[in-house]
């Protein structure tokens, strides 16, 4: 019972940083200062950033050349009377011309084409946005993936120290023959399966970072210091429908090609009307009275059954067909929104269920058991799972939080697409036969405490 009372202490000071740390609300400050910067620094340095600037650079450059007249035609002739000789000068019929030709389409078609290149510009700033909003969502889903896998790691220390002092109480226990080796020996083996989980905890580690170098165009192995737990991050509050539908950059991008086809539109069925060219020349004749000429020419459009009015019926099919897509961009929205809400408090409550209840008891039974260990009333074995127990259910609250930070990325991201999640790394198990973790929303099939594998931080590709 000595040993017991020396080492239900060492439990109270090393559970604080996972058993009580978490429990504490998360920050509702503004920005992590860390998270802040390297999202700064990848929307400056991003490539995909940078071309999507020039895209719209680019069509901000169409909009005056649409507005501009067609150029004008310079002509320059001669007209002689015999093929002897130059007879200008010399007869009444022979001269130079210089003329000018300028094309002047019909009135509106100028403002059309100039409108239509504007929405252009509005087209690509929605896709601008939508890189913009991507890289800022893959910043902090792997910023979060970070803190993730180093609450891991945190974790993994705890639960090697609690192992060391179970192997210091089964050799304790041993050494006065009130227990067996084989207590002592399986306490030396989950020590050494630590080790394996801790190697890829670390190369996890290794892993986010790179991919996080990777959006702020550094080097995979600069490190990134950060003092945030994953509790620490900001919860932003829910985001009703309608602010969902004014971050999507797909459904502005869509309405705004609806208003480009209305436009398009209009500009077909001004083509119907003909366009017209004014011509002015003189001709000089050398030493005889120059002449000169002004003429008008008007393009006949008699071919408009099979042409213009065909291309009328084509940018009307354009324009449902873009009217459709908004409508399909709004309901798919609706329908995240709707689902990343229903997570979002899915997830709220199960956290809340793990800060009022599930820690503390978790740690609790892991201190009767190695109570009853201690005083001979419970087999090695039965310690051993406890202490799985306890990790499991630390493992899955922070996969609980990471979840969280997930949805409501998603959801600020206005993601068409299913949430990606964030995940970190494997966690060792302390027993052959582990207790079962209750399934949660972020994890709904979770068996055992640990043993869920898990890939590096999910990254949109740009």
């Amino acid at each position: 019972m000595r040993m017991l009372m020396r080492l239900a202490p060492a439990l109270v000071l090393l559970a604080p940083g996972l058993a009580q740390a978490p429990v504490p609300e998360p920050s509702n400050s503004d920005s992590d200062p860390v998270l802040a910067a390297l999202l700064r620094e990848a929307l400056a340095v991003h490539p995909d950033v940078q071309r999507a600037d020039a895209a719209v650079r680019m069509d901000q450059e169409r909009i005056p050349q649409a507005g501009v007249l067609p150029d004008p035609t310079l002509s320059l002739g001669i007209q002689n009377d015999g093929f002897k000789r130059i007879e200008v000068g010399r007869m009444e019929t022979s001269f130079y011309s210089v003329a000018f030709t300028q094309p002047l389409p019909w009135p509106g078609k100028r403002g059309l084409r100039k409108e239509v290149a504007a929405l252009s510009v509005d087209v690509s700033e929605g896709a601008r946005s939508r890189i913009q909003m991507g890289l800022e969502a893959d910043v902090r889903r792997g910023y979060a993936a970070l803190l993730l896998v180093r609450g891991q790691k945190q974790l993994l220390d705890q639960q090697a120290v609690f192992l060391e002092q179970a192997e210091r109480l089964a050799r304790t226990r041993y050494e006065v023959g009130q227990g067996s080796q084989g207590d002592l020996l399986r306490a030396q083996l989950e020590r050494t399966r630590l080790q394996l989980a801790a190697w890829a905890l670390a190369a996890e580690e290794q892993s986010v970072l790179a991919a996080l170098n990777r959006l702020r165009q550094r080097d995979p192995a600069d490190p990134i210091a950060t003092t945030a737990a994953l509790a620490d991050l900001p919860e932003p509050a829910l985001l009703a429908p309608e602010q969902v539908e004014a971050r999507s950059p797909e459904l502005a991008s869509a309405r705004a090609g609806v208003r480009q086809a209305g436009k398009l539109l209009e500009l077909a069925k001004l083509d119907r009307r003909p366009d017209f060219a004014v011509t002015a020349g003189i001709m000089p004749r050398g030493g005889l009275e120059p002449m000169w000429q002004v003429g008008l020419g008007i393009s006949l459009p008699i071919y408009g059954r099979h042409k213009q009015q065909r291309a009328v019926a084509e940018h009307e099919q354009h324009r449902r067909g873009q009217g459709a897509e908004v409508e399909s961009v709004r309901t798919l929205l609706r329908q995240r929104t709707e689902e990343r809400g229903i997570q979002i408090q899915t997830l709220r409550r199960t956290r809340e269920l793990f800060r009022e209840g599930l820690l503390v008891q978790s740690e609790a039974t892991f201190k009767a058991a190695l109570a009853q260990y201690e005083s001979g009333r419970a087999p090695f074995l039965g310690a051993l799972e406890a202490l799985n127990g306890w990790v499991g259910d630390q493992g899955a609250y922070l996969q609980t939080l990471a979840q969280l930070q997930a949805q409501h990325i998603a959801l600020r991201e206005a993601a068409l697409g299913p949430t990606a999640p964030i995940t970190g790394g494997s966690l060792a198990s302390a027993g052959p036969s582990s207790s079962a973790t209750a399934p949660t929303a972020a994890n709904p099939t979770a068996k055992a405490p640990g043993k869920a594998q898990a890939s590096g931080p999910a990254m949109t590709s740009m």
